[in-house]
């Protein structure tokens, strides 16, 4: 029974423990990175296949005939052909919950850096605009207090749940959008998105990427919203129409936005978000997982769902 790993290298494995991994099969192969062109070579007689961005779709799949099991390392499925591999008899799981604290502080961080406009005082002081300041401070960007606004939650798993936390720490009314699934019942408490979007200062998206999710906030949604309203994703980049997002932070319809993942990653050098100058725009690349508790824990999880599986009872199974 052969395991292969795809992309051990997203994890940063330097610093992990993955002695428990290893254990999980008799044998193992391991990739730092797995391009398109070499998917199927990788894969060539592998039980199990680990995979935290290579895309799996339903040529490779095909092509994958000892295939049984697809462990996500993460905890979104989107790289991953569920009905292809549901019709190949290939079970998939992910990993859930591994990065609540990491995630909920990055969050936090991007949040507090909306309202005090920290990436543009920084960028201000190292052009050297505080040392020629007439005055003892720079005021050139109007900062807010969270205290009394009003958090929208889009999203309301464990991560949603951790950053209503927070918010509400802070002295925030969290607002929590109702569900998106097609069908799903009524949740009391929930408020339907376009009232959230409506009522808030500050939206934070942490709902999964999905055909009903895909381009979430465009531009209909984004004139919803209050103008001057923060937007911050750490959910993926795909919940946005990043174009119309650019053209909301132009106008000022928003005050600002900070967002931990994109559409494309890594970024075309021509994507519309990373020429923009002088707005309240943070982006941080994809790294509000990164905290190194959060990656072993992840290792964890990956060789516990290997485990149940090979026991019968596979965990975190989403196929």
């Amino acid at each position: 029974m052969l395991g292969t790993f795809l992309d051990l290298a997203t994890l940063q494995p330097q610093d992990l423990d993955l002695s428990e991994l290893w254990a999980s099969l008799p044998r193992w192969q391991s990739h730092a990175t797995t391009a398109p062109a070499d998917r199927r070579a990788h894969l060539h007689g592998a039980t199990v296949a680990v995979t935290n961005k290579v895309l799996l779709d339903a040529p490779t799949l095909a092509a994958a005939e000892q295939l049984k099991l697809i462990c996500i390392a993460a905890t979104g499925t989107n790289n991953v052909d569920l009905a292809a591999a549901a019709e190949q008899g290939i079970q998939v799981c992910n990993v859930r919950d591994y990065a609540v604290a990491s995630v909920g502080q990055h969050t936090l961080a991007l949040m507090l850096g909306l309202a005090t406009q920290w990436a543009r005082y920084q960028a201000a002081v190292q052009r050297g605009d505080w040392s020629r300041s007439e005055l003892f401070c720079l005021m050139d960007y109007p900062a807010v207090e969270l205290a009394g606004r009003t958090l929208g939650i889009v999203g309301y798993g464990r991560l949603g749940q951790e950053v209503a936390r927070l918010g509400a720490a802070l002295g925030m009314q969290v607002n929590v959008a109702a569900s998106l699934r097609a069908n799903a019942a009524p949740e009391a408490g929930r408020l339907p998105l376009e009232h959230v979007l409506a009522q808030s200062d500050v939206l934070s998206l942490h709902c999964p990427l999905t055909p009903e999710t895909a381009g979430l906030i465009n531009a209909e949604r984004l004139a919803l919203m209050k103008r001057g309203a923060l937007l911050v994703n750490t959910a993926r980049g795909g919940l946005i129409d990043e174009a119309a997002l650019a053209a909301a932070l132009r106008s000022g319809q928003l005050g600002g936005a900070a967002l931990d993942t994109l559409s494309v990653e890594p970024p075309p050098a021509d994507h519309p978000l990373l020429g923009m100058r002088d707005c309240n725009l943070i982006l941080t690349p994809h790294s509000a997982w990164l905290a190194r508790e959060a990656r072993q824990r992840l290792i964890g999880i990956v060789a516990d769902n290997i485990h149940s599986w090979r026991q019968g009872a596979l965990h975190n199974r989403v196929v």
